[in-house]
């Protein structure tokens, strides 16, 4: 299973949270360490720094290697090893083009459900990004009571799990991601007895699922749930408020420039969002990693404005064959001569591998 994570919690002039780095689990048959290692082989050390006034996310370690996942958790409050607890679960991001999935989970104890419910936390969906900031902040200051811990899925994690050869769809990438968290949570000794779930998919197979995976703590799996339970909503709002720094400070890996940062909502349905799409859509190299490029928004527009490329097999002549497509072979490309005068710089694939073009040995 998932090496537990080593918490430290420091004290500045707020509070500072690290998750520290984990190895990947041990692959089983039919386990969820199995499919976990596969998509989230990485978790590197984030941390969330709140001060009196203010509070900002301090995602650097996430900043420094945005392609792969990283986990995000408060410390674990004495009362939630002693007591039993209810824990809640949400996402936040599943349906957007850009930017990250980030899964959460927050824990308390049962006994302080009423106290939960004082914080007047509610569907993250419902607020603005100022309720949800300020409400996040009431639940850190709630820490001798409350929890929390979150999984950011990158948008290159969910775009190479959909597209493996061996099928692995958002649903499965949820669910597994949600039992991580979970299972984080036992780990890390929290007393759990209750579960209760925001749902993907079909309701009642998830909750048999999640049933038969933590056998003694009760499972219960409703649509809307972020708008049923307090404790799914504190998930919620934990989530929103994750996703939302994590896009508004983004770092490109690749050489954009001063990027356009009005790319909307990020669905795909979004005027704003299609055309940030086209906009930064590279003809040969495709989209940054910001972008998941496994939704069919992105691919469309791939198949329609990106450069066509045969690839050529043994079994005809490959210039025959890219000439019928009306595109160039791949081998032509090793026959030009090097460009004189261009004043062009070359993409970045090239200068980060040291590549250039010769036309002599």
């Amino acid at each position: 299973m998932v090496n537990e994570a080593k918490l430290s919690s420091q004290s500045t002039s707020g509070s500072t949270y690290r998750a520290a780095e984990q190895s990947s689990p041990a692959v089983g048959v039919q386990d969820f360490s199995s499919a976990i290692s596969m998509v989230l082989p990485l978790t590197c050390a984030v941390c969330f720094r709140l001060t009196r006034h203010t509070h900002t996310m301090d995602l650097s370690g996430f900043e420094a290697d945005n392609s792969v996942s990283c986990r995000l958790a408060s410390a674990v409050p004495d009362v939630c090893r002693t007591e039993d607890c209810c824990l809640g679960i949400d996402e936040a991001g599943r349906g957007p083009v850009l930017g990250p999935m980030v899964y959460g989970i927050c824990f308390c104890p049962i006994s302080k459900k009423d106290d939960l419910k004082d914080l007047k936390v509610a569907d993250s969906k419902t607020l603005t990004e100022a309720e949800r900031e300020a409400l996040f902040l009431k639940l850190d200051e709630a820490k001798d009571f409350v929890g929390w811990a979150l999984q950011i899925l990158s948008p290159n994690t969910i775009s190479t799990s959909m597209l493996r050869r061996v099928k692995y769809n958002l649903n499965a990438l949820s669910h597994d991601a949600a039992i991580g968290l979970v299972q984080y949570a036992l780990d890390c000794g929290v007393q759990l007895k209750e579960v209760f779930v925001d749902t993907v998919g079909p309701a009642e197979k998830y909750q048999e699922k999640l049933s038969q995976q933590f056998p003694g703590v009760e499972v219960t799996v409703r649509p809307k749930a972020d708008s049923l339970f307090p404790i799914v909503s504190a998930a919620s709002i934990c989530a929103k408020v994750a996703r939302d720094h994590a896009v508004k400070f983004w770092k490109f890996a690749e050489n954009l420039g001063d990027v356009d940062s009005d790319y909307g909502s990020g669905y795909p349905n979004d005027p704003k969002t299609k055309s940030w799409l086209l906009k930064y859509l590279d003809p040969v190299f495709g989209y940054p990693q910001f972008v998941r490029f496994s939704w069919s928004t992105a691919q469309t527009l791939l198949e329609s404005k990106a450069v066509t490329v045969h690839w050529d097999d043994d079994e005809e002549d490959g210039e025959k064959a890219a000439s019928r497509q009306k595109c160039a072979s791949v081998l032509s490309y090793f026959g030009r001569t090097k460009p004189s005068g261009s004043g062009r710089e070359p993409h970045r694939f090239f200068s980060e591998r040291k590549l250039q073009t010769l036309d002599t040995l």
